[in-house]
């Protein structure tokens, strides 16, 4: 009889996905650490310094600077398995960030759409008269003008010097 899965080995079989060969999707927080690790992944590559903050916790996702260190931006990111609408939280006012980054249909076609956080406001969608939420719809973000704008990003750090 062969013993049970370690909670390690778990997380390894849920974090497999379709872009990496291998077929389940996992669950929401393995989701968001895939996105997560997939935009610093991005931004890296770029040349820029990430550092990912305390997961779970209120605030940002990630804070990337240039070589001087002298400029930052906070990310937000918002990682999907499917190409759903974002959920926001209670109140589009409380969110912040500099850039959100959503990176939607992990484990199938990956795609990354760059926003500011006033595009995000500006196209967030309220919900529920009693219990709100605010919410960001596919069609609303899931444009040919932010998809992989990683640039936007980019160029906000290297023009601040």
């Amino acid at each position: 009889m062969l013993a049970p899965a370690s909670p390690v080995e778990q997380i390894f079989k849920a974090a497999r996905l379709r872009d990496f060969g291998l077929e389940i999707m996992p669950n929401n927080q393995i989701t968001g650490n895939i996105g997560l690790y997939y935009v610093c992944n991005k931004l890296s590559r770029m040349g820029l310094n990430v550092m990912p903050t305390a997961r779970n916790a209120r605030g940002i996702d990630i804070i990337a600077y240039g070589k001087t260190g002298r400029h930052f931006v906070g990310i937000q990111v918002k990682a999907l398995s499917g190409r759903n609408a974002v959920p926001l939280g209670r109140d589009a006012e409380a969110l912040m960030g500099d850039f959100w980054v959503i990176v939607n249909n992990l484990g199938v076609e990956t795609k990354a759409f760059i926003m500011t956080l006033d595009e995000v406001k500006e196209r967030a969608q309220v919900r529920g008269s009693e219990r709100v939420s605010v919410w960001l719809q596919k069609k609303d973000y899931e444009k040919e003008e932010f998809k992989d704008r990683w640039d936007r990003i980019e160029k906000k750090i290297k023009t601040e010097t």
